[in-house]
């Protein structure tokens, strides 16, 4: 058993393995299942409205596709989605964690709306996800959860209060479900890159605000869903295999002070 470890696709492959992916109509998410269908991963894609550049994307790697429509702060979403992917493969291998919702409040801004969706989204929604795909692996010999998180959880930014507080609430709630099902063979990390250059990171980054970040970054740059996508293969890949309630930071360094 301890050789099997050692015996790894040194290509990363995913071959076979059986994925859940939310928030794949855009940025991250999208830039997620694009390359693990490349690596082989068969895909259950989540989001409000499907993505037809993905779905035929996906379909042309010659690995299986399908797309549920839904709202992850539906628990009947969740169900359905899990039921769904248990239908059509038999068994989830790996779940990615991507649905996501981003606003930019100062403390004076603040609004119990913005609040209230964060959390529902970014915390809630991914938390009760990750518990019903991780009952199915608990009875399923095992698997690899990712959280798509942020630096936001990490370190303190302006206009933040409740996206940074959701990210850093999913960090936690993945090293707690590490160290509950690790003895599953589960394995659940999370991934916090820094500003990423999606629509909604060019939306709220590119102004000066956005220069003036980028010059407190040490590699003086922001990042592409492609970079966080690639984390997201390896943290899948049984080359990841001791990888096990870690926080993967990609912020060029912003965060090393």
């Amino acid at each position: 058993m301890e050789a099997n470890y050692r015996n790894f696709s040194e290509d990363f492959c995913l071959k076979g393995k059986n994925t859940i992916i939310t928030g794949t109509s855009s940025g991250i998410g999208f830039e997620i299942a694009k390359m693990y269908a490349r690596k082989g991963a068969n895909i259950l894609a989540i989001d409000q409205k499907e993505s037809e550049e993905l779905a035929q994307y996906v379909t042309a790697q010659g690995v299986q596709y399908v797309f549920c429509a839904g709202d992850i702060t539906s628990a009947e979403t969740i169900r359905a989605v899990v039921d769904k992917a248990m239908a059509e493969f038999g068994k989830i291998d790996v779940l990615v964690n991507c649905a996501g919702v981003g606003f930019l409040e100062s403390l004076d801004e603040s609004t119990e709306r913005v609040w209230d969706l964060t959390m529902a989204v970014n915390l809630t929604g991914a938390v009760r996800m990750a518990l019903a795909v991780g009952k199915t692996m608990c009875a399923n010999g095992g698997g690899s959860i990712i959280n798509i998180a942020s630096q936001a959880g990490v370190v303190a930014l302006e206009k933040h209060l409740a996206y940074g507080t959701a990210k850093a609430g999913l960090i936690q709630a993945t090293k707690q479900m590490a160290l509950e099902w690790g003895k599953h063979n589960i394995r659940v990390n999370a991934i916090s890159p820094t500003v990423i250059l999606t629509p909604m990171g060019e939306m709220n980054w590119n102004n000066e605000k956005g220069e003036a970040m980028k010059q407190a970054i040490p590699s003086r740059r922001f990042g592409y869903p492609e970079e966080v996508a690639a984390c997201a293969v390896y943290l899948a890949s049984d080359a990841a295999s001791l990888f096990n309630g870690a926080n993967l930071i990609i912020d060029g360094g912003y965060t090393i002070a």
